[in-house]
């Protein structure tokens, strides 16, 4: 019988990062151009980069994961996908005992709010941003609370220059010609 992959297991994929043509019905909804889609390593390697204190949103991860392989985007989907895997993963080596588990709750969406898929859901999450000084305020309706941004709130929402550890920063990516 075949046992299920570990959650670390599932951050390792040889085939990625690649770089391919942003697809027709992605047109509009991203530039023209090439595509990055990342690792789940790099992922993770984002998030460790964000400082206590700090929040980052999914497009600013994706900005900059294209910055690195000069990529007119970064794919919305594996990204967010990756970055579920990278928190569950996180979760796992806490579970182990692993110190400096991965700070997944730092990325939050492009308003503020939080993201319902991360382990624990929102209310995990708003946990451990209260923890870290950040203000959260109820959503309206059916939507999730979010982390008040910017000059808003007490702990500043902060674009900061990173650079990923080599290990994580691969640029022996397959080119889609």
């Amino acid at each position: 019988m075949k046992t299920q992959k570990t959650w670390r297991e599932k951050m390792n994929n040889p085939k990625l990062p690649k770089l391919v043509h942003v697809l027709p019905n992605m047109r509009g909804k991203l530039p023209n151009g090439t595509m990055l889609v990342p690792s789940p390593l790099e992922v993770e390697a984002f998030v460790r980069t964000i400082r206590r204190g700090s929040v980052a949103t999914l497009s600013e991860m994706r900005e900059f994961l294209a910055d690195q392989h000069d990529a007119d985007a970064t794919c919305p989907l594996t990204t967010g996908i990756f970055l579920h895997i990278a928190a569950e993963a996180g979760e796992e080596d806490a579970r182990h005992g692993v110190p400096n588990a991965t700070p997944y709750w730092r990325v939050v969406k492009d308003d503020g709010s939080l993201n319902p898929r991360l382990p624990g859901g929102v209310a995990r999450q708003a946990e451990y941003l209260r923890r870290e000084g950040h203000q959260i305020v109820p959503g309206r309706g059916n939507r999730p609370p979010r982390v008040v941004l910017g000059e808003e709130g007490a702990a500043a929402h902060e674009a900061v220059v990173r650079k990923l550890p080599a290990a994580e920063s691969r640029t022996d990516f397959a080119k889609v010609g």
